[in-house]
């Protein structure tokens, strides 16, 4: 038999709390975990002195295999 817990005048297994625990716990971590940002696509940013140097390194990093854009 399984056991019963009386909660808010009902009869509920065992196993129905331990579900209901694990999925509340795995849902509330879910949510609680920072939205993804797309920081890892642009990258750290680029400290150039002028938009020449800038132009340059962008260049070198896509043909370097950095910018996966540059490929599609």
């Amino acid at each position: 038999m399984v056991a019963t817990y009386t909660i808010l005048g009902r009869q509920v297994g065992a196993h129905v709390l331990a579900m209901t625990t694990l999925g509340t716990t795995f849902a509330g971590v879910y949510l609680a975990m920072p939205a993804k940002t797309k920081e890892k696509e642009s990258g750290p940013p680029i400290n150039a002195a002028s938009k020449d140097e800038e132009k340059f390194i962008q260049d070198f990093l896509k043909n370097a295999g950095g910018g996966e854009k540059a490929k599609t």
